[in-house]
């Protein structure tokens, strides 16, 4: 007769996969860094007990989960013993080695599925299933060597974005081709390295500003959150204001967009969606992200469910309330540089929603936290944060 911990976990395991998971089971998190760390605090709250996969020892999802394995991402027996003692895995970014998770299916449940990995972490794919699903994107053609570079360039044209297909983040793995020296820059490099990157090269959008929403899912119901409107500094986000101000077109559009892509994955947990919002009132996607999302942080406190509240209800089975935004919010990031900065300023700005993400080392350009701002005016409350002068080096 089994007992009553082994009953615990079989009801556990077999939830997981057909029903809902129950308080005391065991969410896996491949990757430690903030996304884990917030997907930690929430899984905690509904009841859950926490594991965690991330090289870093005391990562900032270890400092709040009850284990973790220190070893590479793409260990297959560190994702092994992570499945062994979870009852269903997630992850906190999409270079996840989904081989690895497949090869675990058979003992531990994975709701996002590798699918969705897949599509996710090449852009070309991801490309084709966003075109595949009656939504629109940059033209785009994908590129395996220089030759094939000169002929998409010669149905895009300039200017025009050169992007590997896997990989990078913020701006890196990506050249800005505008004329024909920067083209000659992209041959050179290739000719010192000897080797040209499967890549994708996608036109540029004229688009009045970017935008992202958010949409999560339990495998059969999806609820969207509001479109939000993002600002970028040196390839990295540094505001999001929710909500964004836009037609009821826009806004529909991209409620709709969001839910065919989430259908057409059978989503389970977070899906970000990355936007150009044009001058003419369409409605592009720019980029995926299989998991919650900087630009949905301001959820946390703007709204009656937040992004991890929601990924942690979707992969355990449970259902979804539909998100409201119960205040306008602007959240700002924090970069290694604004650390000190805000700190002195925290005891003069009490409505200032502070959250640090425990990394050990502080760097120039790394997300250390970041700051959600409730508020009733979003561009006077714009104003008063650039005007602390915490971020002046991104002006």
């Amino acid at each position: 007769m089994p007992s009553s911990s082994e009953t615990t976990l079989t009801e556990a395991r077999s939830g997981a996969r057909g029903a809902m998971l129950q308080p005391g089971a065991t969410i896996g998190i491949v990757g430690g860094g903030q996304l884990g760390r917030m997907m930690a605090l929430s899984a905690r709250y509904h009841g859950f007990k926490v594991g965690v996969l991330d090289p870093t020892p005391d990562c900032p999802t270890g400092q709040v989960a009850d284990f973790q394995i220190v070893a590479a991402y793409d260990s297959k027996a560190a994702i092994r013993e992570l499945a062994e003692r979870s009852d269903v895995i997630t992850y906190e970014f999409e270079n996840v080695d989904a081989d690895a998770l497949d090869e675990v299916r058979d003992i531990v449940a994975v709701p996002q599925g590798t699918d969705l990995l897949r599509v996710t972490q090449d852009r070309v794919h991801e490309k084709r299933f966003i075109n595949d699903h009656g939504t629109d994107t940059a033209p785009w053609r994908a590129v395996d060597d220089y030759a094939g570079l000169l002929r998409a360039l010669g149905e895009i044209g300039y200017p025009a974005v050169l992007k590997t297909r896997t990989g990078g983040y913020d701006g890196h793995g990506q050249k800005v081709l505008r004329t024909a020296d920067d083209l000659d820059e992209v041959r050179q490099q290739n000719e010192a390295e000897g080797f040209f990157p499967p890549s994708i090269l996608e036109g540029f959008v004229d688009f009045a500003f970017e935008a992202s929403i958010l949409i999560s899912g339990n495998g059969h119901e999806f609820v969207t959150f509001p479109i939000v409107r993002n600002e970028h500094r040196n390839n990295i986000l540094h505001l999001t204001l929710a909500p964004a101000t836009v037609s009821t077109k826009v806004a529909q559009e991209a409620e709709a967009l969001a839910l065919r892509l989430a259908q057409g994955f059978d989503l389970a947990g977070t899906l970000a969606i990355e936007l150009f919002i044009t001058k003419d009132d369409r409605v592009i996607v720019n980029e995926l992200a299989p998991r919650p999302h900087n630009s949905g942080h301001y959820t946390i406190e703007a709204c009656s469910i937040d992004q991890f509240d929601a990924h942690v209800r979707g992969i355990a089975g449970w259902p979804l309330p539909k998100p409201r935004l119960l205040s306008p919010a602007v959240m700002v990031n924090v970069l290694g540089q604004h650390v000190m900065p805000t700190r002195a300023l925290i005891g003069e700005h009490p409505e200032w929603c502070l959250h640090d993400y425990g990394k050990a080392e502080i760097k120039h350009d790394r997300k250390m936290g970041h700051i959600t701002v409730l508020t009733a005016d979003i561009s006077t409350t714009v104003s008063d944060l650039e005007a602390t002068g915490c971020w002046d080096d991104l002006s």
